[in-house]
């Protein structure tokens, strides 16, 4: 639909499911936030403030597992990719955890393209060089 009640809703985007560790999950924000700029959907793990921990210890990564849902968000993830066009994986430092291969797997299975963030140069340089040639 590129009209509703007299807006232009523009060209059909593509969709992105961001996969990878959460002990990243700065870089999951960073790059949902850089690819939307350049008009894609992202979907992906959520990063938490620190406001969201009020009252109690700052959890940085792994929080569904100290929450025991990691299961259910497992689940939610398999459904993330099932709806994108592609994922990619945010393999910081060459890092791919066994959820993250798991991820693949099923993206391979369900011919979905893959593509690759690799940092061979500081994280925050590469980050924002590849978001802005439009991966």
């Amino acid at each position: 639909m590129t009209d509703f009640k007299g807006y232009d809703v523009g060209p059909k985007p593509k969709i992105i499911c961001l996969v990878g560790s959460t002990r990243f999950i700065e870089t999951f924000a960073i790059m949902a936030y850089e690819l939307e700029k350049q008009g894609a959907i992202t979907v992906g793990c959520h990063y938490l403030p620190p406001s969201y921990f009020e009252g109690g210890p700052v959890v940085r990564d792994h929080l569904a597992e100290v929450e025991d849902c990691k299961e259910h968000f497992d689940r939610l993830h398999f459904r993330k990719i099932e709806l994108a066009d592609e994922i990619l994986v945010l393999n910081v430092g060459g890092y791919i955890g066994d959820s993250t291969k798991r991820e693949i797997a099923y993206a391979r299975k369900l011919g979905k393209k893959i593509r690759w963030l690799e940092h061979n140069i500081p994280v925050w340089k590469k980050v924002l060089n590849r978001a802005r040639r439009g991966l």
